[in-house]
């Protein structure tokens, strides 16, 4: 299993009684050794994606060890159990945690030192790390974001919906990112296509598209995805973007997927809101938050 990082301070530190120097790749070893961590788990991500999860876990469980001063950095990526670090082990407890850490901490000379890094008493009880806290806040208010948005939608007209489709694709890069050279097309009766995105000047290159606002809830078959290829074949275009407020079954996908004459692209209800968020359509910023973490480098002395 992929241990919490507070479960693997102790073992960490016990690896390095023997007062040798060790590296983050050589400690990461003996927490997937311990721990029993698998090869599928090696592989699970923080919850952005961006980093391994027990890479991010054990990095903080270092990084709680080195400030409470139990072992120390002689240099970039390289540790040392401390004298107090090895007091510890004379009578280690079951497990460390922050809210041991701060009790040690208290009692030293560098007395406050953990009570004003890490105060939360929420922090405390969290099996998760700092990091994955500020990713997993982060996907709730993404999540919180789309449902609004796919609530705002509801609320619009179809032609409304078209023309915000083709807005979305437009800021996504499509036809140059010109707003002029897209086009809804209900309005002029063409059957089967909602508008069109012309990629180039000339417009002798287009994207067909069909915006579809259907309740969350509803299920987009083959039938429609035939229809829409049946409107392509009839404008002899090669490229077709269906779009929806609802989500595809696995037939309308295969349909698509299969569809011969042209290349078809399916944009649920998720992917929508996805997109609208990354590419700012109908959102706006409300903050920014810089994170930072410490550069080691800039304290070791030459």
């Amino acid at each position: 299993m992929i241990p919490d990082f507070q479960l693997a301070m102790l073992p960490l530190l016990e690896k390095m009684k023997d007062e040798q120097i060790y590296d983050s790749m050589m400690l990461r070893e003996h927490a997937v050794n311990i721990f029993k961590i698998t090869n599928a788990e090696k592989q699970q991500r923080t919850p952005n994606g961006k980093q391994l999860l027990y890479y991010n876990r054990i990095a903080w469980s270092i990084s709680y060890l080195r400030t409470a001063g139990l072992i120390a950095s002689p240099e970039r990526g390289r540790y040392k159990i401390t004298k107090n670090g090895l007091k510890v082990l004379k009578k280690p407890p079951e497990k460390i945690t922050i809210k041991y850490l701060k009790a040690i901490n208290n009692k030293s000379s560098d007395n406050g030192r953990l009570e004003n890094a890490f105060d939360s008493e929420q922090v405390e009880e969290q099996s998760i790390t700092p990091d994955e806290m500020i990713e997993e806040g982060y996907k709730r208010i993404k999540s919180e974001l789309s449902r609004v948005l796919m609530k705002a939608l509801e609320d619009v007209s179809p032609f409304k919906f078209e023309q915000i489709v083709l807005d979305i694709l437009v800021k996504m890069g499509y036809g140059g990112s010109d707003l002029e050279n897209s086009e809804v097309t209900k309005r002029t009766n063409d059957e089967g296509i909602d508008g069109i995105i012309r990629e180039d000047k000339l417009g002798l290159d287009k994207i067909y598209v069909q915006a579809k606002r259907w309740k969350k809830e509803t299920k987009i078959g083959r039938p429609e995805i035939q229809k829409f290829i049946g409107a392509l074949d009839g404008q002899k275009a090669k490229k077709g973007i269906f779009i929806t407020t609802a989500f595809y079954s696995k037939e309308a996908i295969e349909c698509a997927k299969n569809a011969t004459n042209a290349t078809i692209v399916l944009i649920d209800a998720e992917k929508l809101a996805e997109f609208m968020i990354e590419y700012g359509a109908g959102v706006a910023i409300s903050y920014t938050i810089k994170i930072c973490k410490i550069d080691s480098d800039y304290f070791i002395e030459e």
